[in-house]
């Protein structure tokens, strides 16, 4: 192995807590520096030598190409007869929003390639107006996530107005007519403190082709914490506003409604409905009046209630789908065009989606939807005016992206839109498995490979564990590209994501982070004591939360895994609210400013437990420069703590990526990101890839 680009290691200690905290590449935190350039361009050229000489790559990139050419479909979005929908072809970089108007006709709304033909643009949202006249949407450039918001006349296709910036995770409630709506934005970089421009946002009222940093109306949110998230609604009628606030990614969140034919439009009489719970609630108004309300207050796997929107107090909700003891209550829908008004819900029983059918009424469960398969829905849709129909997104391991449609009054799912793409698919085989961890605890685990192949195999585990999110089966051109050359690809489903409810998010954040890595060891165990692979063949793979996970895992038990994949990482622990999004995690890891919360930080803290003289395994770290949620510097520092500290041969390595952020990307770089991880796990863990692997044909 050739020798590590040398960075400055400076004798940095801290006295944090009565803890001295060492903190040797702090320097490499300042991208700008000249010294923390030369040792990217440095990292840069070696992970160049190392992985372009790697074998395989060439028909790899062709396969993962191939596969990706499936292309993907977007469940339709209806305003009355006019709908809306992404695609995604072979040929496009990014999926595209279209509509299609009464006569049949489709027209390109929005087509980010278009727009940006180096294909660093992203739509990152759309909403149209509640008549289907105007639309809402929201693009970022270079993955930046900073989503500047315009307003489309759909008839015509013409710019009416924007862009307004600092509209980063705004949602957009429209007014009846299409001439007014509210949103959140955040305030000037000028009026709050420096380093805090990512936060303070605000709820506004605007009204279309005025001036909105003048003449903008503030809604909601003067203050309130600076971390605060909001989120607002109008009912269709245009009569009830909700207004939603959670404190960074909190599992809780407080709610106000409003009635906005008793209070003018630019002061509405908002009263709330939960404030200071420690719950998750959302409320929607039917076409009916009735106020149908999601929570998960006193119902960790959820439930829906109904209630009358003029008296929202919790006493007055009454359980119209009561929590399930099994199953995870995900969405909803209401189809009313039919003699016996129905909802149907959607659930996820152990990371595996399923939609039952119920009587509006009683909510007595009366049916379930038939669904192509073993798989994960998207959300169901209906019309906002009504009906008997329902749409919703589908996929499976071997299922690319489609739309099925459901009739209530037949009873009957019939494929309405499949991904656009034909590409020929590998067969694989997926079970799920069930094992226990370290304190006795069942978790699930999705294992894939190729049907009849027998005794341990080059293996990837990936596993995420955090924020109440939930690793369903999707298709995924790497997965099938690494089993269809002869590998196992497991998926954990581990404590901290949602595939149990939200008690199962709780019991891995916080003080209880430990039972996360706890769960993944104890994957990889299981993997390795069931004959599936090795810990010479096994490889880990991690992203954002996720790097966090292999991160600790890497340096927890170096000797349990032989290749790692650490993308967009979190790793300096005790300082990652100083940076990016950082501070609007601290309820799901705890605060380094609290001494027992700073314990438990660093007590994993992946930086500050390299320890000099071990063999690590070979490291992949994959940074993408215009991050703007996970600051790169995390990889930086650990990347050079490594090849400071490893005493094994094994590469560690940096892929550093300009122009691309922390989510959505073109195809052409996921087909490169994918290639250079795929075939770096390969080679350390001998998976042949050979030079021929398209068309399901493999070689070596």
């Amino acid at each position: 192995m050739t020798p590590f680009p040398p960075a400055h290691r400076a004798d940095i200690v801290e006295e944090i807590h009565g803890h001295r905290v060492a903190d040797p590449y702090r320097a490499l935190e300042d991208a700008g520096s000249p010294e923390t350039r030369e040792w990217l361009a440095a990292q840069d050229r070696l992970f160049h030598k190392v992985a372009d000489a790697l074998p395989g790559r060439a028909g790899l990139r062709g396969r993962l190409t191939e596969l990706l050419g499936a292309g993907s479909v977007g469940a339709p979005v209806w305003r009355g007869e006019r709908r809306f929908f992404t695609r995604r072809t072979a040929e496009q970089e990014h999926p595209v929003l279209y509509t299609v108007g009464p006569d049949g006709s489709e027209r390109v709304l929005v087509d980010p390639t278009a727009l940006d033909p180096e294909g660093t643009t992203t739509l990152d949202g759309w909403q149209p107006d509640k008549e289907g006249r105007r639309l809402a949407y929201k693009l970022s450039t270079g993955g930046d996530e900073e989503s500047l918001l315009y307003v489309m006349d759909i008839a015509s296709g013409e710019r009416v107005e924007g862009p307004i910036d600092r509209s980063r995770y705004s949602s957009v409630a429209w007014l009846p007519g299409g001439e007014a709506y509210y949103y959140v934005r955040r305030l000037p970089a000028r009026d709050v403190p420096a380093g805090e421009e990512q936060y303070h946002r605000r709820v506004y009222l605007h009204r279309v082709g005025t001036e909105p940093d003048t003449d903008d109306v503030l809604i909601f949110g003067a203050g309130m914490d600076k971390t605060n998230y909001y989120g607002v609604g109008v009912s269709r009628d245009g009569r009830w506003l909700t207004v939603s606030s959670s404190q960074g990614t909190a599992p809780r969140n407080d709610l106000w409604i409003a009635d906005l034919s008793a209070s003018p439009l630019e002061s509405p009489g908002l009263r709330p409905v939960q404030v200071g719970v420690d719950a998750g609630t959302g409320v929607h108004i039917g076409r009916d009046g009735r106020a149908y309300i999601f929570t998960d207050r006193d119902a960790p796997r959820s439930r829906l209630c109904v209630a009358d929107p003029s008296d929202l107090a919790y006493e007055a909700w009454r359980d119209l789908i009561p929590q399930d003891p099994e199953a995870v209550l995900t969405d909803f829908a209401i189809l009313d065009d039919l003699e016996r008004p129905v909802i149907l819900a959607g659930w996820t029983r152990h990371a595996i989606s399923e939609i039952t059918v119920h009587d509006l009424e009683t909510g007595e469960q009366t049916g379930t939807v038939p669904t192509p398969g073993l798989g994960s829905i998207g959300g169901i849709v209906e019309r906002p005016e009504g009906g008997h129909e329902a749409w919703f997104g589908y996929t499976d391991n071997v299922t690319p992206s489609s739309v099925m449609r459901y009739d209530a009054r037949t009873r009957e799912t019939t494929l309405w839109a499949s991904a656009p793409g034909t590409v020929e698919v590998p067969e694989i085989e997926t079970r799920q498995m069930t094992y226990s961890s370290a304190d006795g605890t069942q978790v699930r685990m999705l294992v894939s490979s190729r049907p009849g192949h027998t005794g341990p195999r080059p293996t990837i585990l990936y596993g995420y564990g955090g924020f109440n999110i939930s690793l369903t089966p999707s298709y995924s051109a790497s997965i099938l590209a690494w089993v269809e050359a002869g590998g196992v690809y497991a998926i954990a489903n581990l404590r901290g994501g949602s595939e149990e409810g939200e008690d199962w998010h709780r019991a891995g954040m916080r003080d209880r982070k430990q039972n996360v890595f706890d769960d993944f060891h104890a994957a990889a165990e299981k993997l390795i004591e069931d004959g599936l692979t090795t810990p010479s063949q096994l490889a880990i793979s991690g992203g954002s939360n996720g790097g966090l996970l292999v991160g600790v895992a890497l340096t927890q038990r170096p000797d349990l895994y032989r290749a790692v994949v650490c993308s967009a990482p979190l790793l300096d622990m005790v300082r990652y609210e100083r940076f990016g999004l950082g501070q609007t995690w601290n309820d799901e890891y705890g605060t380094a400013d609290d001494p027992e919360e700073f314990g438990w930080l660093i007590g994993y803290s992946p930086y500050h437990h390299v320890h000099p003289g071990t063999a690590y395994p070979a490291v992949l770290f994959t940074t993408f420069g215009s991050d703007t949620r996970v600051d790169p510097l995390h990889a930086r520092k650990m990347c050079a703590a490594l090849q400071y500290a490893t005493a094994s041969e094994a590469p560690i390595l940096l892929r550093n990526e300009s122009d691309v952020g922390h989510a959505a990307r073109s195809v052409t770089r996921s087909v490169d990101l994918m290639t250079d991880t795929l075939s770096f796990l390969a080679a350390q863990t001998g998976l042949p890839l050979g030079d021929e692997l398209t068309s399901g044909l493999i070689t070596g």
